[in-house]
């Protein structure tokens, strides 16, 4: 019985693993092709889809950079991407702590306001915002998309800092305005530092989603001159569908940015996810 029992549990096992690797194939196959076509000719590609190239067409690559409007789009992306981590970060730090301290019920009502701009889908107030917005002649204008953007994301981010400003003992802060600090002396020296598992995080996932987003530059920023990478990269498909080995070298270009700050911050994102959300 023991035995029966021990060879099912294996066969249970390897059933799952088997199923785990099918998952990561079928997750994995996108990006196989887009490194692939990166790298092959148009011929090649049109001779046999998911083999590998003979020799690297590097040639693609410089091609993807010479692309109308591509590096003005990379630049847009990485000014809009930085901006908005920057306002993101210090906003939602700043007025987290203020309704973690303060805790009545100004200060709660502010937090359940935070909590619901999460659960409005993008969708329901575009077209308000976009009737708000060429009223004031802020349509294709790359501010307009940083303040769209952030006002987007602040309502999540500040309460995944509420959580772990909750960690912070009371203590320290106590100790700081005993040796005179203010209250911004004490946020900024005190416990600002302690925050930094949640910042990191924080900074690659608002870094991801500006530079990832598509709806808002797609309604906001209609000319060319101020389109971001995803939207550069929808047109390319559209233009040069007879030359989709540039225009997945093009894609592959854009993702340098982001596998950079992801695996060079990478350690700092499950703890500081897992600690909010846990302490919280």
């Amino acid at each position: 019985m023991n035995k029966k029992t021990t060879s099912k549990s294996k066969s249970l096992k390897y059933i799952k693993i088997i199923v785990l690797w099918l998952i990561t194939l079928i997750f994995l196959f996108p990006f196989y092709i887009a490194i692939l076509y990166a790298f092959k000719s148009p011929e090649e590609i049109a001779e046999n889809p998911i083999s590998f190239p003979t020799k690297l067409n590097l040639q693609n690559f410089v091609q993807a950079v010479h692309l109308p409007n591509y590096v003005s789009g990379f630049f847009n992306s990485v000014i809009t991407a930085v901006i908005v981590v920057g306002i993101v970060v210090l906003v939602t730090s700043m007025a987290s702590y203020m309704i973690v301290r303060k805790n009545n019920k100004l200060y709660n009502l502010l937090y359940y306001l935070f909590l619901f701009s999460i659960l409005l889908p993008f969708q329901v107030i575009m077209y308000p915002m976009y009737s708000q917005l060429q009223f004031f002649h802020m349509i294709n204008k790359l501010p307009t998309l940083i303040i769209v953007q952030t006002g987007i994301l602040i309502g999540f981010y500040s309460f995944l800092y509420a959580g772990f400003i909750k960690t912070v003992p009371l203590e320290l802060e106590e100790a700081a305005r005993i040796d005179g600090c203010s209250k911004y002396g004490t946020f900024f020296r005190i416990v600002f530092p302690l925050l930094k598992p949640v910042t990191m995080t924080i900074v690659v996932l608002v870094f991801l989603a500006s530079w990832n987003d598509f709806i808002v530059p797609m309604v906001f920023m209609q000319q060319q001159g101020v389109r971001t990478m995803p939207l550069i990269q929808f047109y390319l498909f559209g233009q040069y569908a007879q030359y989709v080995n540039v225009a997945f070298a093009a894609v592959i270009l854009s993702m340098i940015p982001v596998l950079g700050l992801y695996f060079g911050l990478q350690k700092y994102i499950v703890n500081g996810i897992t600690a909010g959300a846990i302490k919280g």
